[in-house]
């Protein structure tokens, strides 16, 4: 019906200097063979149907999307003092680790949470009516009785939750109900909590459980007694960053009513950011948490919007060694690189691995530059703004620590702000058990010993990682950087070019 073979020719420029993807669909078996040939031929991909064309599309936006969320730059949650508070997190999981229970009580498991900043709703553990009747008075009416349990997961599904209550008679008889309903096995006394007031505010849900292929997995979405109904939610791999959380919401249906519908106020989304965030944390860093889940966590307009009013987690076997544990499929920040450096001045200097967050910091560190240290460490004159663009830059901050280490050196500024002083990397070859370092440093901190500190502590990286040994190609004429890499006990023989020394240094892993 159409002149196949011609329109495929005239296609076929559209193949090269082209921003735009071309998917075509060429029907008609036999009779449009030579188009789809020339299109193929092009390098133009062909489809027998159009909906399936549609559907490839569908995908490579999907993963254009996914691409740009995981380089666009994040900003860092604003910090706050003790939070995260880990030595108190891990306090609470080796106890209940060490009773030999899986499950972590409601008090307890509120008691995580807050230990990474996460708000939840003041919680009373009550054994006796009386304790209970107390509780309620302190906290003051309403209030609701929740069963106490360290074996029962779900307190509704047992008769174990009695809301609205009003008066001392009523929560002395609540507590007796819920012992009742229980039937003594499993009954620990109750929790009282306020009533808080859902009106104006979302119930969301937020979780992570295990898989087989890629550890702790994350979960957004609505939540409440019907989440299993809605069923409205979205996956992600922990750790998370602002822009990741962000995403994850995106992909939800009650993100549109997060951002106010009917006149309400939307939530406050930067606040839900790093709750998402710190909750990843608590994922990554806990890693004999098996289970976790805040269902509902109420998210309301206005400061102090967020409160999770329920929690269970559940934690892997007391049977299973430290070293057993599932491992995030991507590697956290490696905390245990962090550290200081004494200045000749007396001033202490931070050195630590880089954070996808560190993108502007870079933009001023290579604008502060001279022509000579980028040609030493290039080998020609890279122009500023091959430098610092977004796309080079993105993939520079934002590595997978299995496979390269980038050690910033920090210290404050006049304004107060931390500003990047030096930057050392090591990238692992593929498909061999050694990697390559580079080293830079801006000019008016050379000669100060910063650059040995971080190739010492490149070296020390690269032992604890378990490389074979590390190299680098250094200039010639850059005899600053040959001296540092004899003084740390790397030999140093003719490169590949005239140009070139090679340092090479052979590693105990």
């Amino acid at each position: 019906m159409t002149e196949s073979t011609k329109t495929a020719e005239h296609l076929r420029p559209y193949a090269r200097d082209n921003d735009k993807p071309i998917l075509a669909s060429w029907m008609g078996g036999d009779a449009v063979a030579s188009g789809e040939k020339i299109l193929n031929e092009a390098g133009l991909p062909t489809f027998a149907y159009p909906d399936t064309a549609a559907r490839v599309f569908n995908h490579m936006w999907r993963y254009s999307y996914n691409l740009r969320a995981l380089y666009e730059t994040p900003s860092l949650p604003e910090d706050e003092e003790g939070i995260p508070d880990r030595e108190a997190a891990a306090t609470i999981v080796q106890k209940t680790h060490e009773s030999g229970r899986l499950l972590m009580t409601e008090h307890a498991s509120k008691a995580l949470l807050s230990a990474y900043g996460i708000p939840t709703v003041e919680t009373r553990v009550a054994e006796t009516p009386q304790e209970a009747v107390a509780a309620a008075c302190d906290i003051g009416h309403p209030v609701a009785v929740k069963l106490h349990s360290t074996s029962i997961t779900h307190k509704s599904d047992v008769g174990g939750v009695q809301l609205g209550l009003t008066s001392d008679a009523a929560v002395e008889e609540a507590f007796r109900t819920i012992d009742e309903n229980i039937g003594g096995e499993g009954f620990d006394g109750v929790t009282v909590q306020p009533m808080i007031d859902r009106s104006d505010g979302y119930e969301l849900i937020i979780g992570s459980s295990m898989d087989e292929q890629f550890g702790p997995v994350l979960l957004f979405g609505s939540g409440g007694q019907l989440v299993e109904v809605y069923q409205d939610r979205a996956l992600g791999l922990p750790p998370l960053n602002r822009t990741l959380a962000r995403r994850m919401m995106e992909q939800t249906k009650i993100y549109e009513a997060l951002q106010g519908v009917r006149g309400r106020e939307p939530v406050d989304f930067d606040a839900l950011e790093t709750l998402l965030v710190r909750f990843s944390q608590l994922v990554v860093e806990q890693p004999r948490v098996k289970e976790i889940d805040v269902n509902p966590l109420l998210a309301r307009p206005g400061d102090d919007g967020l409160l999770a009013l329920d929690a269970r987690v559940v934690l892997h076997s007391y049977t299973t060694d430290e070293e057993d544990l599932p491992t995030p499929a991507i590697r956290p920040y490696p905390r245990q690189y962090i550290g200081t450096h004494p200045m000749g001045d007396g001033e202490e200097i931070t050195i630590r691995p880089i954070r996808p967050e560190d993108e502007p910091k870079l933009v001023t560190f290579h604008e502060r530059l001279s022509e000579r240290s980028v040609y030493l460490r290039y080998a020609n004159l890279m122009k500023l703004e091959q430098r610092v663009a977004h796309n080079r830059l993105a993939r520079i901050c934002f590595i997978d620590y299995d496979r390269e280490m980038a050690l910033v050196a920090e210290r404050p500024s006049e304004e107060g702000e931390d500003q990047i002083i030096a930057v050392g990397r090591l990238t692992q070859q593929p498909g061999r058990n050694e990697a390559e370092f580079a080293m830079l440093v801006i000019d008016e901190y050379q000669g100060e010993g910063i650059g040995t500190e971080l190739l010492r502590r490149l070296v020390e990286v690269g032992e604890t990682e378990g490389l074979g040994r590390i190299t680098a190609d250094i200039l010639q004429q850059n005899h600053a950087m040959q001296r540092v890499c004899e003084k740390l006990g790397f030999d140093l023989v003719q490169g590949d070019g005239r140009e070139m020394v090679k340092a090479v240094k052979s590693l105990s892993g």
